[in-house]
């Protein structure tokens, strides 16, 4: 049974409109970019945007999937912009930013399903901002291992692929998706790269037990996976998956105990934590100790 959709108190954030959320604005309007904070109608926009952190959906704005939680619209694509990693690698340059987050829409529709696009981009960045570290939120590219390497040969720093939800709830809310193949690009992350930090997250409040998130959490760590994310499922409109409920503040902190007992190296939980919410720092916390792993 859903829930109502009124918000418990420790979802209250403050309305963003300070000067680095609107400068931030500005230049993604002025360079006709796309950013995954406003088209998933994030809630960090405001916190993220005046630390003048962003992440980028590159390949459009219109998703060739229909998941059944997420707020990006769907459909068919337009034709690929060849220009777009370029354009994005200036804004990054111009805004200066010392740590990005690149995602994309699920693009079915291309032979690549949009890996050349992704390596292209993070070369381009390196390129006019090497100072710059560079997040890729990727899709599963139907788990063709070769559009995998392409993304992690071109050198991103962190290599993020989200689970989304446990196993028995998956086909529910990612129809086209599979669980089994994304625990499996996941893995395939260090075999191409064994030390290239890997990334996942999870949504919670849609139908899941504990348990069963627990169940996953292990599953991504037996995929080697190094960084999660756990944050709130919040249902975006009547039309999508029904919110079945909220967890505690406290419930977050246990998963965040018992992911670092797995062994991540990093797990960020929370209600508003989303896949790149502060990125930067889990990225600090992966290199470290995959540093002190090497030189043991």
């Amino acid at each position: 049974m859903a829930v109502e959709r009124r918000l418990p108190e420790w979802f209250k954030v403050p309305a963003p409109g300070g000067d680095n959320y609107l400068d931030l604005r500005r230049k993604f309007k002025d360079a006709k970019l796309n950013t995954v904070c406003e088209e998933a109608a994030c809630p960090n926009i405001g916190d993220c945007w005046d630390r003048r952190t962003a992440t980028f959906m590159i390949l459009g704005d219109t998703c060739t999937r229909a998941c059944s939680y997420c707020n990006v619209k769907t459909g068919w694509p337009g034709t690929l912009d060849a220009a777009e990693p370029f354009r994005v690698a200036t804004t990054v340059k111009e805004m200066e930013l010392k740590y990005t987050v690149i995602t994309s829409v699920d693009r079915d529709d291309l032979p690549d399903y949009g890996a050349g696009i992704f390596g292209m981009t993070i070369q381009q960045i390196h390129r006019l901002l090497p100072n710059c570290k560079v997040e890729v939120l990727i899709p599963d590219f139907q788990g063709v291992k070769e559009h995998l390497a392409t993304v992690v040969n071109a050198r991103p720093e962190v290599l993020n692929h989200n689970i989304e939800t446990v196993r028995r709830v998956f086909s529910k809310v990612r129809p086209r998706g599979d669980y089994d193949l994304s625990l499996e690009l996941l893995k395939r992350v260090k075999e191409i790269d064994p030390y290239m930090p890997s990334k996942s997250g999870m949504m919670v409040g849609i139908g899941e037990t504990k348990d069963e998130v627990f169940a996953t959490m292990q599953d991504l760590r037996d995929a080697n996976c190094d960084l999660l994310t756990i944050g709130q499922y919040l249902r975006p409109s009547k039309k999508h998956h029904p919110l079945i409920r909220f967890y505690h503040p406290d419930e977050f902190k246990e998963f965040e105990r018992v992911g670092m007992q797995m062994g991540f190296k990093h797990v960020a939980a929370g209600p508003l934590v989303r896949s790149s919410y502060h990125a930067d720092e889990q990225h600090e916390a992966a290199i470290d100790q995959l540093l002190a792993a090497a030189n043991r």
